[in-house]
């Protein structure tokens, strides 16, 4: 295989996909509890997403950020209005809105502060990209090894401890970055009073509030966007995933005033923003704005929730179950790789987040239906480990 061994495969094989399942080159069905890992938010094949694609696919794919392109204008409003904000950047992938953000935070800094060594405080346990800026931001060690000289301009504060990071604020501070659900550090909320907090110091002393919503983002969490949930309007969102539901896609909002030193010349794209992207990301917003759909899709990811909390919770070997939305954690005792495979080979898919924590990202519009399913497959696969683990029969479980 000419591929760099860069990604741990589990040996599935996807061919083809609609709505929550998955079917393999064996014609084997599964029930997709990983939305590419939380991209395909809409469910994978979205007719109406489909049909915005191939409509634009007829039209025009590509022009230079030279030009002026509507549909991009009209993304980029939409998205203002939608989250409070009032600019748009567009790129290709979480990494990069992630790290626009980070030079935006920098440029801000140094331009209206005048901060010449600006810093940014991000959280341990977070995630935010794989780029040499973005990895340095994530607060997991695991990512950087191998990797250094890291770039400087970088802190860690504990997530949901207010005190640890007032204690790390200097005068030379630009920007806290930080993720709502932190989705590869376990699925671990933020409190409400914490994330208040957070937005009330940065106010206090004109510092950026960064909100990854990358993976939280576009009814992830059960609205548009998770920071709604908390209720706070953060200086700069940056989004991708669900945004283009398999389509690469990346994007940065920000406030009034940044526009002044993300000036023409000071950031750019090739593809970002590009027209097959933008009639992508316009018919999801469609979707996500219908009246009802989120309200009815937020009811069925807190059923979920329920579930997993009632039926998995008071099972021996598992700790605790997190999350909101369609966004859920299940934290075992054990190492969660057999508990993956078993749910494989019995038709369900789901993701890790760490070594012992069941990540479940379904669409948000998966069924009732098919939600019973899932937790039932997971219930019934944890206790068949759980005796096995008992009467010691098999090894390595």
């Amino acid at each position: 295989m000419a591929l760099f061994p860069t990604y741990k495969r589990n040996g599935i094989r996807p061919i083809q996909a609609e709505g929550v399942k998955v079917k393999d080159e064996q014609g084997k069905e599964y029930l997709d509890f990983t939305s590419g890992l939380g991209v395909c938010n809409l469910g994978h094949a979205h007719p109406q997403v489909k049909k915005a694609l191939q409509q634009q696919m007829d039209a025009v794919w590509h022009v230079s950020n030279l030009f002026e392109i509507p549909l991009q204008e009209r993304v980029a409003e939409r998205l203002a209005q939608l989250s409070g904000l009032d600019f748009a950047f567009f790129c290709n992938s979480g990494a990069e809105a992630n790290e626009a953000a980070i030079k935006l935070a920098r440029r801000y800094a140094q331009v209206v502060r005048g901060i010449k060594a600006p810093q940014i405080i991000s959280f341990h346990s977070s995630f935010h990209g794989r780029t040499l800026a973005t990895l340095t931001a994530t607060g997991q060690e695991k990512v950087k090894t191998g990797f250094d000289p890291l770039p400087p301009g970088f802190h860690y504060a504990t997530f949901n401890d207010i005190d640890d990071l007032q204690a790390r604020i200097g005068t030379d501070t630009a920007a806290v970055l930080l993720e709502l659900v932190q989705g590869e550090g376990g699925v671990r909320p933020a409190d409400m009073a914490f994330v208040q907090a957070v937005e009330a110091e940065c106010r206090q002393r004109d510092i950026l509030l960064i909100v990854d919503e990358v993976q939280t983002g576009m009814g992830r969490t059960g609205d548009v966007f998770a920071f709604q949930r908390w209720g706070i309007q953060p200086d700069i969102v940056t989004l991708a995933k669900g945004l283009g539901n398999g389509f690469p896609i990346g994007a940065l909002l920000g406030r009034g005033g940044l526009e002044k030193v993300f000036s023409a010349g000071s950031h750019g794209s090739t593809f970002g923003g590009n027209p097959l992207a933008m009639a992508v990301a316009d018919a999801v917003l469609d979707c996500l704005t219908t009246p009802g759909f989120l309200t009815e899709s937020r009811a069925l990811g807190e059923h979920l929730g329920q579930l997993l909390q009632t039926r998995l919770e008071p099972l021996p070997g598992i700790r605790s179950v997190r999350g909101l939305g369609w966004m859920w954690g299940v934290e075992l005792e054990r190492p969660v790789a057999p508990l993956l495979h078993a749910l494989a080979q019995k038709g369900l898919l789901a993701t890790p987040a760490g070594e012992k924590v069941l990540r479940l990202l379904p669409p948000v519009v998966t069924t009732k239906a098919q939600v019973e399913q899932a937790v039932n497959l997971i219930e019934e696969t944890w206790l068949e480990l759980e005796e096995v683990v008992t009467d010691g029969s098999v090894s390595g479980v």
